[in-house]
């Protein structure tokens, strides 16, 4: 059954939404840029909450995702080095929490491991009861798969983030497929068993969680719905404080349309409303490519909300079911921040009327060729240098765009050819494009999108010499 089966009470039963679902925002122009900037800039005083139901947090809709935190370059050009710009961070966090969010969500793994120090030093600043901190074991590798080896690394994200307890502590990418210590390839629940399982790890967790130094223990999921289903299965034992999920309103019904081996959203959302187990939300803007919706469906998103941004509609879509504890967002710009704090302060949930107009762009984006990459960085850094997420940004963006053209019969082939190769340039340093790729694998066990990355390289690779070449397809 899809969204267009079900009736309009059906469908908002079935999201969780209240009753109480507010009509579209107030248009019009103010006459002036100045005036309409300040209209923009989001209110104090404003946010929308969610409360846990275990510990009672009262939890701002926004999360602040510190997996962005925007670099500037060290040393020399050419060495292509970079560090994590603190002051930077530090007056995103501050103007986040003095609009409301107390909720930032951090890893080991993010930001080539940087993410947890900066994060941790700009929200010490702060009083520790003013903010959540969520953060994740996140033991990939097989020589972090000892219990002792997951114990240090919990320890350390304590040190790092400079507290004595994590308020959301997260077993990472659960159901991924991994690779052990042999190079033998495991499947998601074997990678979790190993990881968690076999070596004591979550039964320390446990522990921890019932000492007072984890508040709240759940997981992320990426892969194997088996696993999902099995630790689901299992709630009585483990009493999941919280789960993280992917949901957009591509992957709510489509997500395996896009990728086989991907689960939708309806049923992860609806196996944990079964079950009382609030959602955390990871990639409401599916990796970026839901603030660039193809151009035909911008009038009809505009007519309904004139002042909102493409973006704004992913996160209101996301945050609009009641079980939906936050919605994660990595915010590296002031301006993402201000404009996604406009989405929640407060939040105005999603109509009927706004539910089955973006029904109708996520058939859009399942009948064109997107790549699913969330532009998560975990397949990086390529041993060759290929910019994986670049690459695959740039080709996803020439489809929202129209430059995606296979014969010079398609309309504006010209054109769409040029901006294709030039925006390619631009976006992607020559040495570090597709062509480069050798297919060695590496970066395969690593995508939560379990995208088969060489075979992409390789697609994209032939299709630019083509259009170099200015041969039909």
């Amino acid at each position: 059954m899809t969204q267009k089966n079900l009736s309009r009470r059906d469908f908002l039963k079935r999201l969780g939404i209240g009753s109480a679902a507010v009509g579209a925002a107030l248009s019009g122009c103010t006459g002036s840029d100045e005036k309409q900037q300040a209209r923009r800039l989001p209110p104090t005083g404003k946010m929308t909450y969610r409360t846990t139901p275990t510990t009672g947090d009262r939890v701002s809709l926004l999360g602040y995702g510190c997996m962005r935190w925007p670099t500037r370059p060290v040393g020399k050009e050419e060495d292509n080095k970079d560090e994590i710009d603190q002051e930077q961070v530090n007056r995103l966090v501050d103007y986040a929490i003095e609009h409301g969010v107390n909720y930032f969500d951090t890893s080991p793994a993010y930001c080539q491991g940087r993410s947890e120090a900066a994060t941790g030093i700009a929200l010490a600043r702060h009083p520790r009861d003013s903010y959540y901190i969520a953060t994740k074991l996140s033991n990939f590798a097989p020589a972090t798969w000892s219990r002792e080896a997951g114990i240090h690394m919990f320890r350390e994200s304590l040190r790092l983030l400079q507290t004595d307890y994590i308020d959301y502590l997260l077993l990472h990418a659960i159901g991924m497929t991994a690779q052990d210590a042999e190079g033998n390839e495991l499947s998601g629940m074997e990678a979790f068993e190993a990881r968690y399982m076999k070596n004591g790890l979550l039964d320390f967790l446990l522990a921890e969680r019932e000492a007072g130094r984890i508040r709240n223990l759940g997981f992320s999921y990426h892969g194997d719905i088996e696993v999902f289903d099995r630790l689901l299965a299992e709630h009585d034992r483990y009493r999941w404080d919280f789960v993280q999920i992917q949901l957009n309103y591509v992957d709510w019904k489509y997500a395996k349309e896009i990728n086989p081996r991907n689960t939708s959203g309806e049923y992860l959302y609806g196996e944990l409303q079964k079950r009382g187990i609030p959602a955390v939300i990871m990639e409401p803007l599916l990796g970026g490519r839901l603030a660039r919706v193809p151009e035909v469906v911008v009038p009809r998103m505009k007519a309904l909300r004139p002042d909102d941004s493409v973006a704004a509609w992913a996160f209101r879509y996301a945050g609009t079911p009641e079980g939906v504890l936050t919605v994660l967002s990595g915010m590296t710009y002031m301006e993402h921040l201000q404009d996604n704090l406009l989405s929640y302060s407060p939040l105005e949930p999603c109509t009927p009327e706004e539910l089955d107009m973006l029904a109708d762009v996520a058939q859009i984006f399942v009948d064109n060729q997107f790549i699913p990459c969330t532009r998560c960085q975990y397949c990086m850094p390529c041993p060759y240098g290929v910019d994986i997420p670049s690459i695959f940004a740039h080709y996803n963006r020439c489809i929202d765009e129209g430059y995606y053209k296979h014969t010079s019969r398609d309309a504006d082939y010209v054109r769409a050819r040029r901006a294709y190769l030039v925006g390619y340039d631009r976006s992607v340093p020559r040495l570090r494009q597709a062509s480069h790729c050798i297919g060695c694998g590496q970066c395969v066990p690593h995508c939560p999108q379990r995208i088969n990355i060489p075979s992409e390289m390789t697609r994209i690779d032939n299709y630019v010499e083509k259009l170099k070449q200015n041969l039909d397809f």
